[in-house]
């Protein structure tokens, strides 16, 4: 049994691109029989939460949940959206025999681990040029993760991928692609997008990246066409965000200095100190 498969799976996005589990399935995939034994954990979680000083609302949400009784006839049992943390506070109040209890313990604490580490590190940040650099360097990997998600979707070949990322490009960029966001940003060819982007611009790429790899793999998405409207989808879907959230477009924010300036300033600086000591 795959833990990161199973919890995956069941996963799901909100319209601002916000992760949430339905209490609903979680409570099958934890193998509880009975609906109010599971409320119960729910409820004790609840309390582990207040208890941190954080709001129930923010991570337990009750929300709507129709299915049909007959003749057409709908009802209300209801269900909750859990975030992350939600999820594992359920975990560890859940029956600690049930194996898979075990692998959600082991799943939900390292990823909960990873995503506060993350936003930690990046709240520590006190300027444009850190943020920069920190979110680069994400960049660099969960790119590695989506190439390695597009690998398995079938898209195999060097060009295939260029495809591939330019129809995540034309997605969250209104239609244009690599080509046309270098004109349009005044860059030559041989420059990097990703190295001539402000925090704001890299954080939209980033999440663009992330949740195509996370929907390629929970949905487990195969052919070259498919992955590429994937890509192209999640990419519109974060510019609809951004819309919502009074953002500016990304290909409207402004065009920074490459970002190997800030990394050689760094490195130049870490040698400066060395030698000082």
């Amino acid at each position: 049994m795959d833990s990161k498969t199973i919890f995956e799976e069941i996963k799901h996005t909100n319209e601002i691109g916000q992760e949430f589990w339905s209490a609903r399935e979680l409570f099958a995939v934890l193998e509880y029989i009975k609906w109010d034994k599971f409320l119960n954990v729910i409820d004790k979680a609840k309390q582990a939460c207040k208890n941190s000083g954080l709001e129930q609302e923010d991570h337990f949400p009750h929300v709507e949940k129709l299915v049909e009784i007959g003749s057409g006839a709908k009802r209300d049992i209801g269900d909750i959206h859990l975030s992350r943390y939600a999820c594992y506070l359920i975990i560890q109040n859940a029956d600690p025999s049930k194996e898979v209890v075990a692998l959600g313990q082991t799943y939900f604490a390292v990823q909960t681990r990873k995503q506060e580490v993350l936003e930690e590190s990046f709240g520590k940040l006190q300027n444009e040029e850190d943020k920069r650099l920190f979110l680069r360097k994400e960049m660099v990997e969960h790119n590695k993760q989506l190439a390695d998600a597009a690998k398995s979707a079938g898209v195999i070949q060097p060009w295939e991928y260029a495809v591939f990322q330019n129809h995540g490009y034309m997605g969250l960029y209104n239609g244009l692609g690599a080509k046309e966001i270098h004109t349009k940003k005044g860059l030559k060819k041989s420059q990097n997008i990703l190295d001539h982007m402000g925090s704001t611009e890299l954080a939209a790429n980033l999440f663009r990246a992330t949740q195509t790899e996370d929907k390629l793999r929970r949905e487990n998405i195969k052919g070259k066409n498919k992955a590429n409207r994937t890509h192209y989808e999640v990419g519109q879907k974060v510019r609809q965000t951004i819309k919502e959230l009074g953002g500016t477009m990304p290909e409207d924010l402004p065009t920074e200095d490459s970002i190997k300036k800030i990394e050689s300033s760094v490195k130049k600086s870490l040698i400066s100190g060395k030698d000082k000591k």
